[in-house]
């Protein structure tokens, strides 16, 4: 354990801690804080059968031009490196950066200037600030948990005692329900369920005479979001509400699928941690609403609907913005709660997305033709509707790992990290067909990092490491400033915007941190652990999965739902890879290398 002293010497992991400690002191009440890849793509082809790549490889031919420039022949990574590797991540932590820019009611850190900002009042129209920061000290809250996982007790502790003396939620502000379900309502829980661990593996993160006030705090906000589900006709909620008032007047008719179908998970743990079902109830109406607009011909759902006709104004069906975590969370639901229907309806996206949205050879690891590829087509005809990718794709891989289909993740997050290679950072959208990037700005999103993280956590494959270190040196490269980390305005350029999201603490530096910390109890907990889509760590356990409620779904608001779509789908064809997924058992059971097959080989690198 040497290694360990060594490395709490470190400058980086010093000037972490030195930077939380003044957080706590000092802040206030409203604290917030060409490389090319040829693609050539056929027209949508016959399903994948579940036996792809059952043998052979996928050699330099296929993936060394992908990764060049990404290392010589490397074999292992050293435990000293992985050891200062580990603080490098807790130096970007809430220890070192937001927390050290904010001010009085600052929502998102502007690092450049060391400050924070909240919303612009003088424009309630600006939704690029307003829809996120809500003026209730938000990347304080989101972080919270990731002090925890880092260890860090007595800065855990502070930021919870400040949270709760500072932070209330009866503000004019008008936000949007999805971000601030998943940034601040997912973080309270996660706070929440830490703190009354009785097993601490994290350490001492009791809080001196806690009595519930974060679960209080978060049943205060969601009960303050719960308009957004009254007066819709389809039962889909608002995509906005005023937190004092409720329903702006002007309030938009349209949302996106991930923004109305992505809340069941913060809302199911609320409900059966308070044992009310109404808010697992209103979320969990809004996915099955959604799930029978989808298309009777593809099974595809499009990016945004009319809350009140049901109408699909967008049309668009992918995996990036306005459908990522709908899908993700229809799995995850399945893994806390543990109903039949979540899982079901996850098979059955699953099985549209390999027959409708995969492009490229039937075989992830062996065969002539492009790697695979997930493209944007309509959603009832199948047909391709643009030659675009967004970064919010790359959680897919990650999505693939947690059901087996590791083979594929594989050559997906290999397609990802090719890009950013090239560039050092992900373009917000990129255009495979033009080999360039369409949307040019990089805001330290993080899912790249958490498919790298968790296909690490399924293979131990150090490739993954190796991976992670280039990340972690190009975002000190090109986004690191005075205090904190920036934006990337545009990735070739690397100039930068003053603006660093919550989320790049709440995940991007979370993940990073648990690549390399091997000993984390996250991973000595047997796959106790899940993260929301936020990155916030929730446990798996029988009392999520045990409700004091008959039925969260009344027979007749079933029945109403199922009016929406008369027909059931046409079953997909069997060969999909959703038949994979046998069990419950496939979910929960530890990930393995077993999974894996030659990932040496197929990268060409290591």
């Amino acid at each position: 354990m040497q290694w360990r002293s060594l490395v709490l010497g470190l400058l980086l992991l010093r000037l972490g801690l030195h930077g939380l400690l003044w957080l706590v002191s000092a802040l206030g009440p409203g604290l917030g804080f060409h490389q090319r890849f040829p693609f050539a793509l056929p027209p949508r082809g016959a399903p994948h059968p579940p036996g792809r790549a059952a043998a052979g490889r996928c050699g330099r031919a296929h993936w060394g031009c992908l990764l060049r420039g990404g290392g010589s022949a490397r074999g292992s990574f050293p435990p000293q490196l992985r050891a200062s590797s580990a603080t490098r991540p807790a130096a970007c932590s809430p220890s070192a950066t937001t927390t050290t820019c904010g001010t009085r009611s600052a929502g998102r850190a502007e690092p450049r200037a060391c400050r924070g900002r909240g919303p612009d009042r003088a424009d309630p129209s600006n939704l690029n600030i307003n829809d996120v920061l809500g003026n209730y000290s938000l990347t304080l809250i989101d972080a919270l948990d990731t002090l925890a996982i880092m260890g860090n007790s007595s800065e855990f502790q502070k930021a919870v005692k400040l949270v709760i003396d500072t932070v209330s939620f009866d503000k004019d502000s008008t936000v949007q329900v999805f971000e601030a379900t998943i940034r601040v309502l997912g973080s309270l829980l996660s706070a929440h369920i830490i703190i009354t661990d009785t097993k601490q593996p994290f350490g001492d993160m009791t809080i001196k005479d806690y009595d519930d006030e974060l679960l209080h705090m978060a049943r205060d906000l969601a009960v303050r979001l719960l308009p957004a589900f009254e007066n819709t006709k389809t039962g889909i909620p608002y995509p906005r509400v005023n937190l004092k008032t409720g329903i702006p007047p002007d309030s938009n008719n349209e949302t996106c699928t991930a923004g109305a179908g992505s809340l069941l998970v913060e809302f199911g743990i609320l409900s059966r941690l308070l044992g009310d079902s109404t808010f697992e109830w209103v979320a969990r109406r809004a996915v099955k609403a959604l799930w029978s607009l989808r298309s009777n011909d593809t099974g595809l759902l499009g990016n945004v609907v009319n809350i009140q006709t049901g109408h699909w104004v967008g049309k668009q069906s992918g995996l990036g913005a306005g459908l990522d975590s709908f899908y993700e969370y229809l799995l995850k639901s399945y893994i806390l709660f543990g109903k039949k229907e979540d899982l079901e309806m996850f098979n059955d996206a699953y099985r549209s997305i390999q027959n409708y949205l995969r492009r490229g050879r039937e075989a992830c690891n062996e065969g002539e033709g492009d790697p695979p590829l997930y493209v944007n087509v309509n959603m009832f005809s199948g047909q391709l509707m643009n030659t675009w990718i967004d970064s919010l794709q790359a959680f897919f891989p990650g999505l693939q790992v947690l059901i087996g289909d590791v083979e594929d993740a594989i050559c997906l997050h290999a397609f990802y990290y090719a890009i950013w290679k090239r560039y050092g950072a992900l373009p917000e959208r990129y255009n495979w067909q033009l080999q360039a990037p369409d949307v040019l700005f990089y805001p330290l999103r993080p899912e790249l990092v958490e498919s790298t993280y968790l296909l690490y956590q399924a293979t131990k494959n150090p490739f993954y490491l190796h991976v992670g270190m280039d990340i972690l040196q190009s975002l000190e490269k090109y986004t690191k400033v005075k205090c904190g980390y920036a934006t990337l305005h545009h990735v070739i350029e690397k100039s930068k915007e003053d603006r660093m999201e919550s989320f790049f603490l709440s995940e991007t530096c979370k993940y990073l941190y648990l690549l390399f910390d091997e000993e984390n109890p996250v991973h000595k907990s047997g796959n106790k652990y899940m993260f929301t889509t936020e990155g916030h760590i929730v446990s798996v356990d029988e009392r999520f999965r045990d409700s004091l409620w008959q039925d969260t779904f009344p027979e007749e608001e079933e029945r109403n739902a199922e009016k929406l779509k008369s027909n059931e789908l046409k079953a997909m064809n069997s060969s999909s890879n959703c038949n994979r997924v046998p069990d419950e058992r496939r979910y929960l059971l530890p990930l393995k290398s077993i999974y894996m097959r030659q990932i040496d080989q197929m990268v060409g690198l290591i």
